[in-house]
Formats: structure tokens, sequence, C-alpha cells
């Protein structure tokens, strides 16, 4: 196998486009004054993409497992780091779900999803539940950007340096 699947390659730029699409919007949020129109507005939208992020995410780890990829290229630690980053990006995605949901849910209100559903509130579990989780949140939001800039530049650094067929099979 010398490319990625077309399943596998939507996962991973609709992926993309959404971390960096709700990175976005989470940092213009979080100077919205509560006089602005959008104040209640971009946080409705960001949890509900947020939460539609859950539903690709673990339907892309199900594919993951359930489909063949094509091998890692690069030195043996590249393909270390390209396998550690990888896990990492995946556990920096949850940690953002999870941290996500606590900010949200601390009221015990649910999370409305595109009017489509309701996601259950369970309250708070500790005291300043939302700061902590927004903290949370914050840091491992910067984390994933990094590292996912990282993962786009080490994809260039194979494709123009190394003139290997990294990029191209995500192409």
């Amino acid at each position: 196998m010398t490319k990625y699947n077309s399943t596998a390659k939507s996962f991973h730029w609709l992926s993309a486009i959404l971390v960096i699409g709700l990175f976005a919007a989470g940092y213009w949020m979080v100077d919205l004054s509560y006089y602005s129109e959008w104040y209640q507005t971009a946080p409705y939208w960001h949890k509900s993409v947020g939460l539609c992020f859950v539903a690709i995410t673990l339907a892309r780890l199900i594919w993951k497992l359930l489909s063949t990829a094509p091998p890692i290229e690069g030195a043996a630690f590249e393909k270390k780091a390209a396998s550690y980053a990888h896990y990492f990006i995946y556990i920096l995605l949850f940690t953002m779900f999870l941290s996500g949901y606590l900010i949200s849910t601390a009221d015990g209100r649910g999370i409305e999803v595109f009017n489509w559903f309701e996601v259950p509130g369970l309250g708070s579990f500790i005291e300043n539940q939302e700061d902590l989780a927004g903290q949370v949140h914050e840091y491992a939001a910067y984390v994933l950007i990094g590292l996912s800039s990282l993962h786009a530049l080490a994809a260039l650094k194979h494709h123009f340096i190394n003139k290997d067929n990294t990029l191209k099979k995500m192409l």
C-alpha cells in the first residue's frame, strides 16, 4: 500500500480543518464582551462543532483499527517520533473534548448540538471545575496547534528535503 484510502484522507483533512477552525474560534471567543452579538452564538457553534468532532474522531479511530495504512517513511527516530506524535495528538484531542465538556456542563446544564440533540450535563465534580477545565482546555489547545504545526512541517520536510512519498500519501 502506497497511499492512504479516501476515507482516511477525508478524516485527516476534516480533522485538520476542525482543529484549526476550532482553535481560531476559541482564540477569538475569549475576547468577546458580554455585549457582543456573538457572545452566546460563538460558544454555541464552538460546542456543537466540537461535539461533532468527538464523533468524527471516534469514527476515525475505528476506521484506523479496521483498515491498513501505508508504512511510515524516514529514519528510525523519525518513525518513532511520528508514531508518538500521532498518539499524543489523539491524547490532546480527547483532553480537549473532556475539558470542553467539563467547562460547559459545570452548571449542570447539557450541551445543545445544533438543535439536533442535547448531551446531558453531569454538573460539577470539583470546586472551580469550569476554571480548571478552562485552563486545561486552553493549554491543551496551544500544545495541539503547536504539535499539529510540527506535524505539517515534518510532512513538508519529507516532501521537499527528503523527497519521499510521505506527503503524497495523504494528498
